[in-house]
């Protein structure tokens, strides 16, 4: 159980590790790909090489190992946890999910007006509708928390940043740029989260 519970801290690592990777080199492996001003997207729409490849790593992947965080976290929470850190987790999951969801559902840079971008927007809404709540109802109920506070401030940074690039005014940053830093926010804050979140103390045992 130990050593389970061990493992559980490096899911959100891996899921940011593997995002940052999988950007970075199939954004490289891309001619004429540009970080700075191509949409992450591009790199798994249709009709794009190894488009397959990214969208299994980059998404479903990294949107899986969102959801194990997710449930790793509602798993180390006390039994008198409040409602607000529960649905926060809950909601963790769901933008996990969602995550998967992008990947599953490519964009069609040919039509993107058509079904299969639509079906890709929506995905990217549902994540950043789960992913924003989530974070600041968690940071709402860690506040309180001692030794807890500075993953509170995190997620109330990490919430208000994807707010503001994905729904605020336009123009603040390069969309390519915004969204690129909304998904390192999402990412970051899965590692860290997993990593500092305490083990659930069981009577009789002892803190890992």
């Amino acid at each position: 159980m130990a050593i389970i519970e061990g493992l559980q801290r490096y899911l959100g690592l891996i899921a940011a590790t593997a995002f940052v990777l999988a950007v970075a080199g199939f954004g490289a492996a891309l001619p004429g790909y540009l970080q700075g001003s191509h949409p992450v997207a591009l790199l798994g729409a249709a009709g794009v090489p190894h488009a397959l490849g990214f969208n299994l790593l980059a998404f479903v992947l990294v949107g899986g190992l969102g959801m194990a965080t997710g449930i790793s976290l509602l798993a180390r929470m006390p039994p008198k946890a409040g409602w607000s850190l529960r649905v926060g987790g809950r909601l963790i999951v769901l933008a996990g999910l969602a995550f998967i969801g992008m990947g599953l559902l490519p964009l069609d840079p040919t039509d993107l007006d058509g079904r299969a971008s639509q079906s890709h927007a929506t995905a990217w809404l549902l994540w950043a509708v789960a992913f924003v709540p989530g974070m600041l109802l968690i940071a709402a109920q860690l506040l309180n928390q001692p030794g807890m506070r500075a993953l509170a401030w995190l997620s109330l940074a990490a919430g208000l940043l994807v707010a503001v690039l994905s729904f605020g005014p336009p123009g603040l940053l390069r969309q390519a740029v915004a969204q690129r830093v909304a998904f390192l926010a999402w990412v970051g804050w899965l590692a860290v989260a997993g990593w500092s979140w305490p083990a659930l103390v069981r009577p009789g045992s002892r803190p890992v």
